[in-house]
């Protein structure tokens, strides 16, 4: 099984189900001939060819446009928009159109669509490069939000992805594209969209996270297990929407404390919908506040300040200690 990271990852996941499937079109800015601006899509146009690997204008509503009437004429456009803050062009499209066919034509017709997007910060990158809206996408009912944590995880869910029949958001966090390997199979693997990971089992607190928060908060939870013994369970959500309330609910009932890392703003964000969900459901078992350790509300700095921005270890480890001596 060899060591691979999230971008060979990814491009494992799209070579495969573009020979499985002559159905799936890959197409967005610069995916073709130079290989995505990450080089995700590196080799695909010379082993698929310029029909199914295409290279679009600058033009974000164009390509989500094109993406609606492919799906609709029976193919699988997996679109890259080349960073998440360029997309907002593209939500007239998907919110005015893709998410509203399976419901306007009462499930005669489905949009299966996969709109990749790298997201987030950390990598020194510009304005509009480093942005984490995931939220934004997850109140489109009838668009699935998703986000890989790991090379493994990235490339099943992928599969799963272009697999669905409804449109799906997929949202990959350029900070983890090359961070670390991860072992692979070389054979076929899905996920299933909507069902959060529990990374590691434990009675004393819940922490949630998703994203390239996922990474870092493993590491400040091996910490403070180490200093406190305390046994922490960590929940890695992957599926924004919809949402694992079950996994999260039933971990809350067992530990009574949670703690939410979140790499966006911290106002109106996944971790406000998530200390909600808690407290339709589970809030008398809860024995501490909710704590989320987010970004601020702000927009997001350049690079010589966005590592002070950016959630890090220390600010977990602090979370999770002040919570569990609540």
């Amino acid at each position: 099984m060899p060591k691979i990271n999230m971008v060979q990852a990814i491009n494992l996941a799209l070579r495969q189900e573009m020979a499985k499937d002559p159905n799936v079109i890959v197409l967005g800015e610069d995916v073709g001939v130079d290989g995505g601006v990450f080089r995700v899509t590196e080799g695909l146009h010379e082993q698929f060819g310029e029909r199914r690997v295409i290279d679009t204008p600058l033009a974000e509503s164009g390509i989500m446009g094109v993406s609606i009437g492919m799906a609709l004429s029976g193919l699988k456009p997996v679109a890259e928009m080349q960073f998440d803050g360029f997309s907002y062009l593209m939500i007239p499209q998907l919110e005015g159109n893709a998410s509203r066919y399976r419901s306007r034509s009462q499930g005669l017709w489905t949009v299966p669509l996969v709109v990749r997007m790298p997201y987030g910060g950390a990598v020194r990158a510009l304005e509009h490069h480093s942005e984490s809206r995931e939220a934004t996408y997850a109140t489109f009912p009838g668009v699935k939000v998703v986000i890989p944590s790991g090379p493994r995880n990235a490339r099943a869910l992928l599969v799963a992805a272009i697999r669905d029949p409804d449109p799906v958001v997929f949202m990959e966090p350029k900070r983890v594209y090359r961070a670390f390997r991860e072992d692979v199979p070389e054979e076929e693997e899905t996920m299933e969209i909507g069902k959060a990971q529990v990374v590691q089992e434990g009675g004393d607190l819940t922490v949630i996270s998703w994203g390239a928060m996922s990474h870092i908060t493993r590491q400040a939870i091996d910490e403070v297990q180490k200093r406190r013994g305390a046994k922490i369970e960590h929940i890695d959500l992957l599926s924004i929407a919809p949402m694992d309330t079950d996994t999260i609910s039933n971990s809350i009932r067992k530990t009574g404390r949670c703690v939410i890392v979140q790499e966006a703003p911290r106002s109106f964000g996944v971790s406000s919908e998530i200390t909600a969900r808690i407290n339709d459901n589970v809030l008398l078992y809860l024995e501490a506040p909710v704590k989320r350790i987010t970004n601020y509300d702000v927009v997001t700095p350049y690079f010589g300040r966005e590592l002070k921005y950016i959630p890090d270890q220390q600010r977990i480890e602090r979370g999770i200690e002040e919570t569990l001596e609540f």
